[in-house]
């Protein structure tokens, strides 16, 4: 949808101004669009609070109602902890975290509904229980708040970056480091919206900062133990394919959807070997939102990026 701004609505705010628009949508449907960069202000992303001027365009998806109404859905879980207060799931690949555009349906939060009696609603009708997220494609660990006062604390644990996060990641070329740091400002592509990327002097981006070391060598390859310090979006990935090290088959970062044997043992063998992003959250440290117990969290290494690690240790060791 496309609109340009005149006198009548000039000086509203964005978030506003498009959820009046939207009449199937809630004005945190409305902001969650923005802050993803869905909503656009002449051609770039903007904030929520943005006031509106004569002649701007602004262009804004058709939201749609359905993302405020999750049903249950039954499918298996892998529950790594539980209690009272929280729970911590092994997400598998290919599972979105909560309903967006095309992915209305085999949600997490959809069949957390089903699984659980009781969530956190902090984060509205359509992210029930969802503290933070992992990408479709990312596997591995995700904290579940299942109330309120835990979901608050939990929130404040990540904004205050106390908890301990590690990745596994498969990436494309060998580095000549052993480990490094990567200090980079993440903002919305300026061309890509569903994408992010380093933009240093855009009032809309956000430090970053991602250390990471060599857990393995191949060649051509590497394994890589990634530690985010902060948690922006498609942060991993647009920090390593900065430094020239894109996750193994990244549609959006690296330009590869998947990769063969063939392409590892250099032969004409077309076997997938893998078809998703090669990243998996693998340990998440927090403290227990009530006790201040710490809690430790690992979820073990899924089959297909074994397999893949398998391939290259056969064929590319070094």
């Amino acid at each position: 949808m496309r609109y340009t701004v005149d006198k009548t609505d000039a000086g509203q705010r964005l978030d506003q101004f498009v959820t009046r628009r939207i009449k199937t949508a809630s004005r945190a449907q409305v902001r969650s669009a923005i802050d993803e960069g869905q909503v656009t202000i002449n051609d770039e992303a903007t904030k929520p609070s943005y006031k509106l001027r004569v002649g701007d365009v602004v262009e804004y998806p058709e939201i749609d109602a359905r993302q405020e109404e999750q049903k249950p859905e039954h499918v298996d879980l892998d529950i790594i902890y539980q209690d009272e207060h929280l729970a911590a799931i092994n997400k598998p690949p290919g599972m979105v975290t909560h309903p967006a555009k095309g992915h209305w349906d085999g949600t997490l939060t959809a069949a957390l509904l089903a699984k659980f009696s009781q969530l956190s609603d902090i984060g509205g009708a359509s992210r029930p229980g969802i503290v933070h997220r992992l990408d479709r494609d990312t596997s591995g660990v995700l904290v579940i708040a299942k109330n309120n006062e835990a979901h608050q604390a939990l929130t404040q644990q990540f904004a205050d970056r106390i908890t301990e996060k590690e990745y596994l990641a498969i990436v494309a070329n060998c580095p000549d480091r052993d480990r490094d740091v990567i200090n980079e400002p993440i903002g919305p592509h300026p061309r890509y919206r569903e994408r992010m990327s380093i933009v240093r002097d855009d009032p809309e981006a956000k430090e970053a900062q991602t250390f990471y070391e060599v857990a393995e060598r191949f060649d051509g390859f590497a394994a890589f133990k990634v530690f985010p310090k902060t948690g922006r979006t498609h942060q991993i990935r647009v920090h390593l394919a900065h430094i020239k090290h894109p996750v193994l088959c990244d549609r959006a970062y690296g330009n590869r959807a998947r990769i063969t044997v063939g392409e590892i043992a250099r032969t004409d063998d077309e076997q997938i070997v893998l078809s998703r992003t090669a990243l998996h959250a693998r340990r998440l440290k927090i403290n227990h939102p009530v006790t201040g117990e710490p809690l430790e969290f690992e979820a073990p290494i899924p089959e297909d990026l074994h397999s893949t690690l398998v391939v290259l240790r056969k064929y590319r060791s070094v």
